[in-house]
């Protein structure tokens, strides 16, 4: 018996939806940004450099937003279990570069079916992990 395959993606619209949610949570929390948005096969879909955001935090935002979509789990929890002794003990040495610390989080239907991913970069951890929250959100 053959397995149908289907495909799960993010729009561009939706991408730019959470790149809005995103950016307003930053403007909340008065802090400029990078927003990453990456689709179903980790390619990047949508991005946005705020206004005086950090320009190292570019790569940081994308390598986030990867890295969640890659485990399909926020990149905090990765960081929990890449400590030394942990089960993904240096983790972040793979895939090019990960990174293991809060502000990368997968982006679900309401089904649960993952489509992208979102990753944020420019602040402390908790603000940058609350702006990819938010942008997640408006999916």
């Amino acid at each position: 018996m053959a397995t149908t395959l289907t495909a799960h993606d993010i729009s561009a619209d939706q991408a730019q939806a959470i790149i809005a949610a995103a950016e307003q949570k930053a403007r909340d929390l008065g802090t400029a940004m990078d927003i990453a948005v990456v689709d179903a096969g980790a390619n990047l879909k949508a991005f946005l450099r705020m206004d005086d955001a950090w320009i190292g935090s570019i790569d940081i935002a994308m390598r986030k937003a990867r890295t969640a979509r890659y485990f399909d789990m926020p990149t905090g929890a990765i960081g929990e279990l890449s400590q030394p002794g942990g089960a993904l003990f240096g983790i972040e040495h793979s895939n090019g570069g990960l990174i293991s610390f809060p502000g990368g989080v997968p982006l679900q239907t309401s089904d649960g079916i993952v489509v992208g991913a979102i990753g944020v970069s420019g602040s402390t951890v908790e603000n940058d992990h609350a702006v990819a929250a938010a942008g997640a959100k408006a999916l």
